[in-house]
């Protein structure tokens, strides 16, 4: 039996998290972990990633799984809320306006500002002396 599968990526800082929907009862795994225990019971996370599932009321619908890499938590969290919202557009197209206006479906794009030779950092240069 095929089960219908539902991709959507997401990004954020340096970040990428895979989503992908399936049917069923409402589980989120990241990277073969529970969500709770892979985002260290930190509810802001959870309710940050579950977010477009929650404002369309399906967080019992689908079990989402992840594979997210790269950055910290509060990136990947950001990565797969896009990820979701993503995958939830290709579900039912009349879902993208409710997204849209909640802000779900624009990709964060701050990124990390390179380093400069000659300064100490991005911006931060060597405290100036005029003698």
């Amino acid at each position: 039996m095929n089960q219908i599968v539902y991709p959507g990526t997401g990004r954020r800082k340096t970040s990428v998290a895979r989503v992908r929907l399936i049917p069923g009862s409402g589980t989120l795994n990241v990277n073969g972990q529970e969500a709770d225990l892979y985002f260290q019971y930190n509810p802001n996370y959870l309710s940050l990633a579950k977010k477009p599932l929650t404002i369309l009321g399906l967080e019992s619908d689908y079990n989402v799984l992840v594979n997210a890499k790269g950055g910290g938590l509060t990136g990947q969290a950001d990565s797969i809320r896009l990820g979701i919202a993503r995958a939830l557009c290709l579900i039912n197209p009349e879902y993208r306006s409710l997204l849209k206006t909640n802000g779900l479906l624009t990709r964060d794009a701050r990124e990390v500002e390179r380093k400069k030779y000659g300064l100490k950092k991005a911006r931060k240069a060597s405290q100036f002396s005029k003698r």
